[in-house]
């Protein structure tokens, strides 16, 4: 069995803005191990979200091929991508997005439902994750009841609740302060490797790159 669980084969993507063909990508060609965290770096503009997004089947590419657990995707219907994401692939932002009318442990139970979870496993499931993100005296409370750090533990719990082969993230200690950021880098290292989970995570951070087990860098459309 390969120990390729992501794989991102000559991908390109363009569109045309103003007249222009702006070339985003050019021919990325990428893999991820199965269990491997990897830090994605380059410059405001360097089309790194745009990559997570075509890598978690959230965007399309002009061409090229994007496999996931050996399972080629670009040809696949819309429902097919959306289980792929929903079961397979796990997403934080530098804003948590979480909603706000929910209390913590709301916000982790929810994608949980959606993907077919019973409601009681899916409190378990979530309380326990909460509780290892440090969050566990803090379930009842909505995000406006939270600091930015502890939003964004909310955020990962929600992420990885559902044990997804593959976390994508996006410079996802953005908006916290540098502290406050590598405690929260420090817990999805941690939970990640604890749990088994691939990650590819976008940072301009050099300190907290270093900590992954490699860092690819995006310059000018390819990967260096």
């Amino acid at each position: 069995m390969s120990d390729i669980i992501l794989e991102l084969r000559d991908i390109h993507r363009h569109f045309i803005q103003g007249g222009k063909d702006l070339h985003i990508l050019q021919g990325v060609n990428f893999t991820l191990n199965k269990g491997e965290v990897v830090t994605l770096v380059g410059a405001s503009g360097s089309g790194k979200t745009t990559l997570l997004q075509i890598a978690g089947l959230l965007d399309g590419m002009s061409t090229g091929e994007v496999t996931i657990d050996g399972r080629a995707c670009s040809n696949l219907s819309d429902n097919k991508r959306t289980r792929i994401r929903r079961h397979d692939v796990g997403f934080i932002y530098q804003f948590h997005h979480l909603l706000p009318e929910f209390s913590a442990i709301e916000n982790v139970i929810l994608p949980q439902i959606i993907a077919g979870v019973s409601k009681a496993k899916a409190r378990t499931r979530a309380a326990e994750m909460l509780e290892k993100m440090g969050m566990g005296k803090r379930l009842d409370h909505r995000p406006s009841e939270l600091s930015g750090g502890e939003q964004q533990r909310v955020a990962i719990a929600r992420a990885l609740v559902g044990k997804p082969k593959i976390l994508l993230a996006d410079e996802p200690t953005g908006n916290l302060d540098e502290a406050t950021g590598n405690g929260v880098m420090n817990e999805l290292l941690r939970l990640s490797r604890e749990e088994g989970i691939s990650a590819l995570i976008a940072t301009h951070n050099i300190d907290l790159a270093r900590k992954m087990d490699r860092c690819v860098s995006l310059h000018n459309g390819v990967l260096d």
